[in-house]
């Protein structure tokens, strides 16, 4: 099974390029993909849309970052286990992805 992080973020947001040094690091260390989505990244974005509009339809109430928890997102039977949203210290965001992972076994 193929199961990733995917960061939804804007390059105009501070708190998103905070959270740049260490969320791929994070992820990777918990044995997940990493998958980095720019708003303005218009050829990444359009591939994973469907699965940011699948948790926001119309993007309201989204955190600056957004990071998704999914399995198989390269494939239309994606599914969302769980998501993080916003800035948070390195601990912090591992403690939060850890809590999604530990709720979906």
């Amino acid at each position: 099974m193929n199961r990733a992080v995917i960061k939804f973020s804007s390059e105009d947001c501070g708190i998103c390029h905070k959270m740049s040094f260490y969320d791929q690091k994070v992820v990777e260390e918990l044995g997940l993909q990493f998958i980095n989505v720019k708003m303005q990244d218009t050829a990444t974005y359009r591939k994973y849309r469907k699965i940011l509009l699948a948790q926001y339809p119309d993007k309201e109430g989204m955190g600056w970052p957004t990071y998704l928890v999914c399995d198989e997102p390269e494939s239309d039977e994606f599914k969302i286990l769980g998501e993080v949203k916003g800035g948070h210290p390195k601990g912090e965001f591992r403690s939060r992805l850890q809590e999604v992972l530990a709720s979906t076994n």
